[in-house]
C-alpha cells in the first residue's frame, strides 16, 4: 500500500479542497521552529494579522509567498534574529525599524527610558542626551513620550546613524532629535557654558567582556560587535561616559548607564569617584542591577 503524504507538506489539503497547495495550516506544522516564531514570520510576509492567519489558515498561498517565506524560516532556524527578518522591532510601544547595523532594542533597557522620564518629570524642555544611540530606540522613545524635550543623540557608526534617522522620520520626531556622529563626547563642546549643559545624559554603551562566550550565542552572534563590547574589560566606555559627564550636565541634573548583570558595584564606583551623589543601581524586572546613574552636586 501506497502511503498518503506526511502531514505539514504543500500535499495537505486546502479550504478549497485543492492538494499540493501550501496554507497558513501547513506551513505552521512545518518543522524547525516554535509555531509563534512561524506566525511571526508568516505575518510578515503576508501581512496578515494574527486573527487573519487563523481565520485564514486554510486559503492556499502562492508559490512565490511560499518560497519567501521558507527562505527566512531557514535563516532563523539557523539562528538569524526574528527582528533582522522582519525588519522592526517593539520598544517602549513604538515599531522600530532595526537591520545588523544596530543592535536589537530590548524589554530590559525600557527600565533606563522610565528612569529617566522620572528624572526629568518636573523639568520644562529638558535637554536630553543619549550616547550611543544605535536605532535610536531610548532617545526616541524618551522624545515621543515628552513632547518638549529637546534630544541629542550620539553614535560614532554612519550606519546605524542612518537608520535612527529613518525611525524618526517614521515616527514623526525628525525635528525633535538631533542626531550627530560622534565617538561620545568628542563632536561636542568641552565646556558646559559653550554648549547649554543637559538636564539628564543616558547611555546603552558596550559593556560585553572582550571574549566572553555570549558573544558566540543566540543572536549575539549576528548583532553589531562593537555595539556589543568595548573589547576590553567592559568598562572602557562606560569609564568615558562617566569621566565626561560632570562638565555636561546642570547642577541637580543626572547620568543613568546600561551595564552588565555583574558590573552594579563598578559603575556605581565610578559614579562616586567623579562626585556624583545619590548614586544608585536599579534592577529590571528580572531582579538584576541593570542601570546605574548619580546626580551631579
Amino acid at each position: 500500500m501506497t502511503s498518503g503524504a506526511a502531514e505539514g507538506t504543500d500535499a495537505d489539503v486546502g479550504g478549497n479542497g485543492q492538494t499540493g497547495v501550501a496554507t497558513v495550516a501547513s506551513l505552521l506544522r512545518e518543522p524547525g521552529l516554535p509555531p509563534a516564531e512561524s506566525r511571526i514570520l508568516l505575518s510578515h510576509v503576508l501581512g496578515w494579522t494574527r486573527t487573519q492567519l487563523i481565520t485564514r489558515d486554510r486559503e492556499p498561498l502562492a508559490p512565490e509567498t511560499v518560497a519567501v517565506y521558507r527562505a527566512l524560516h531557514k535563516r532563523r532556524v539557523a539562528g538569524e534574529p526574528i527582528a533582522y527578518l522582519t525588519g522592526t522591532r517593539e520598544f517602549f510601544g513604538l515599531t522600530l525599524t532595526v537591520s545588523p547595523s544596530v543592535l536589537i532594542p530590548r524589554p530590559e533597557t525600557e527600565l533606563l527610558v522610565e528612569l529617566a522620564l522620572a528624572r526629568i518629570e518636573s523639568r520644562r524642555a529638558p535637554r536630553v542626551l543619549d550616547l550611543g544611540t544605535g536605532s535610536g530606540a531610548i532617545a526616541l522613545a524618551i522624545a515621543h513620550s515628552r513632547a518638549d524635550a529637546q534630544v541629542t543623540a550620539v553614535d560614532r557608526s554612519t550606519d546605524a546613524l542612518d537608520v535612527a534617522r529613518q525611525n524618526a522620520r517614521q515616527l514623526g520626531l525628525e525635528t525633535r532629535v538631533e542626531f550627530l556622529e560622534s565617538d561620545w563626547y568628542a563632536a561636542l563642546p568641552a565646556d558646559g557654558a559653550r554648549c547649554a549643559p543637559f538636564d539628564i545624559i543616558v547611555s546603552n554603551p558596550p559593556y560585553i567582556v572582550s571574549g566572553d562566550e555570549h558573544l558566540s550565542q543566540g543572536d549575539l552572534r549576528f548583532e553589531p560587535v562593537d555595539a556589543l563590547t568595548d573589547h576590553a574589560d567592559g568598562l572602557a566606555a562606560l569609564r568615558v561616559i562617566v569621566a565626561g559627564a560632570p562638565s555636561r550636565l546642570l547642577p541637580d541634573s543626572w547620568l543613568l548607564c546600561e551595564h552588565g548583570y555583574h558590573q552594579a558595584a563598578d559603575v556605581r564606583a565610578l559614579c562616586t569617584a567623579v562626585g556624583f551623589a545619590d548614586v544608585v543601581s536599579e534592577r529590571d524586572l528580572a531582579g538584576i542591577e541593570r542601570t546605574t546613574g548619580g546626580r551631579r552636586i
